[in-house]
């Protein structure tokens, strides 16, 4: 949701990001890879015991996750950047689960539930936006939900920095991403009754 609503508000941030980055000569899918790794650092950070470093590498991994695509924009944006854009994500939000899942074990069902609500959450965003006809800058139709990356990150700096609240955070960011999923299966259900009736 804020990545949708909200994301004016720092897009000069990200553009100025985008500016430096581009005049050192880096392109935007080398970004990608630069933040995937960041992201990745970040879970290795947490089960070593730093969980605000931890927390501080995972949000610098977002933002230049948010450059690469502004920095594939103000060039030509291309179909394996958008390949590896979502990939790395999943690699990402997948890393700071199992770390969580290292790190309190005794914790497993939520967590555990989190990953799989997420796989369920990213198949049914790609398929509606596979599905309803793309009018935006994005390489493919963007369905704003209510569980979107920042969300994600919030929840995973919240689980990291507050151990004490984790289970009920867990179970918090599992309610939500279920009903995220329900926000895209209907938002989709209802552009092929307005658009596509034979496929229903």
């Amino acid at each position: 949701m804020l990545d949708t609503y909200a994301r004016h508000t720092v897009q000069p941030v990200i553009e100025k990001g985008a500016s430096f980055l581009r005049s050192a000569g880096l392109s935007a899918n080398t970004v990608s890879w630069a933040a995937m790794l960041l992201g990745v650092g970040s879970g290795i950070l947490f089960v070593a015991g730093f969980p605000i470093a931890a927390v501080s590498v995972l949000w610098l991994s977002g933002y230049l996750d948010a450059v690469d695509g502004t920095m594939a924009r103000m060039t030509k944006p291309s179909k394996w950047g958008n390949i590896l854009d979502i990939t790395f994500d999943r690699i990402v939000e997948g890393t700071a689960i199992i770390a969580l899942l290292i790190v309190h074990p005794h914790d497993y069902l939520p967590i555990a539930l989190n990953l799989a609500a997420i796989l369920v959450t990213i198949t049914s965003f790609l398929v509606t936006g596979n599905v309803i006809t793309n009018s935006g800058g994005k390489g493919f139709h963007y369905n704003p939900g209510i569980m979107e990356r920042t969300e994600a990150f919030l929840f995973f700096s919240l689980m990291m920095l507050l151990p004490s609240l984790l289970q009920e955070l867990a179970w918090l960011f599992f309610a939500l991403l279920l009903f995220t999923i329900f926000k895209h299966l209907r938002d989709v259900y209802v552009w092929l009754q307005k658009y596509d009736v034979d496929s229903i």
